[in-house]
């Protein structure tokens, strides 16, 4: 088996608060270092009630003091909401403070709606940067870590995190290759793209400094249990949640009792099945041929694996379950993923 990573949304369950989901995220990187997962991300999301990871880099400072090996990053941080110099300045503060432990995965979608992208990156001529800015906000930031940018960033000149680009199409994919970086895709909520983004990617491939060959990971949904059906049950409030998202009605995660009580029409019903259809989703044997499966046909260096259920402590034994399955053990994990893969 391929590495095996974790990242974690922060849910927030609805009855609870952003303290609770903040508390068990701790306890889960806790445990996922114990279990022998290599690294553990969080994700930029703004103005989404069920989703409590707006701040990655002050989560990282906090996961990371709270453990002692496993590398903790952004999946990922999204550039144009943020000043590349800013970035550079939380990052490398990040890593003076845990060096070879930080990891700063990139994207450039906003991760919100537009009121709340707006609010983020500004309009008009006070607008923070334009949409075919990427590129080279990507170039001035790692040109910070270099410390050739003509602006000094302490600390981050001479502590540069590891950075990888995140994307969910072939844009990313091929940014990613031309600047020999490497590259994880978010199976999880574009599955149809995975595989064309990775080809993209492998294609356009191109060795730098960092990285001498291709490196990828996926993202991808898993949710384990001691029965296949137990574990539908457990995946079904994280569907109906997203359903909630799609038709612009952004909610925390549903218990149990909104579940049952929400009229599921055929189409709701639909929606649902084809989510489940891209995520693995079983018992520990299922979810270890599904994981298998998922693997050997992408090719990826890496897995990361993204679970959500109501009840942490079920989300807590998903990936027990799902690390015996598939015999994870505890060890040194690799601090430069990409070192690994080149």
């Amino acid at each position: 088996m391929v590495p095996l990573s974790v990242l974690d949304l922060v849910p927030v369950a609805d009855g609870s608060s952003a303290t609770d989901a903040l508390a068990h995220s701790t306890r889960l990187v806790r445990r996922a270092e114990e279990l022998g997962f290599t690294r553990y991300w969080v994700a930029e999301h703004h103005g989404m009630p069920g989703i409590a990871s707006s701040s990655p880099p002050v989560l990282i400072a906090h996961l990371a003091g709270a453990t002692g090996r496993i590398t903790v990053g952004s999946g990922g941080v999204m550039l144009p909401n943020h000043r590349p110099l800013v970035v550079a300045e939380q990052f490398g503060t990040l890593e003076a403070l845990h060096p070879g432990r930080i990891d700063l995965g990139i994207g450039r979608a906003p991760g919100t709606d537009p009121q709340t992208a707006a609010a983020l990156r500004g309009t008009g001529t006070d607008r923070l940067h334009a949409p075919d800015d990427f590129p080279d906000q990507l170039v001035e930031l790692a040109a910070y870590f270099r410390g050739d940018a003509g602006v000094l960033a302490v600390p981050a000149a001479g502590n540069a995190p590891t950075m990888w680009l995140l994307g969910s199409s072939g844009y990313s994919a091929k940014v990613a290759g031309m600047l020999g970086l490497p590259f994880a895709f978010a199976h999880h909520f574009s599955a149809a793209n995975t595989l064309p983004a990775l080809e993209l990617y492998r294609e356009h491939f191109r060795p730098s400094a960092m990285l001498a060959q291709p490196y990828s990971m996926i993202a991808a949904a898993v949710t384990c249990a001691d029965t296949d059906e137990r574990a539908h049950e457990l995946a079904l409030p994280s569907a109906l949640q997203f359903l909630h998202l799609r038709l612009g009605d952004p909610r925390p995660l549903p218990g149990p009792e909104e579940v049952a009580a929400f009229d599921w029409t055929d189409a709701a019903r639909a929606f649902v099945e084809q989510r489940h259809a891209d995520q693995v989703i079983g018992s520990p044997e299922t979810v270890r041929a599904g994981v298998e499966e998922l693997v050997a046909r992408t090719g990826v260096d890496e897995l990361m694996v993204t679970t959500s259920t109501f009840r942490g402590e079920d989300r807590l034994r998903s990936y027990e379950l799902l690390a015996g399955a598939v015999g994870l053990r505890p060890a040194a994990a690799a601090a430069r993923p990409a070192t690994g893969g080149a």
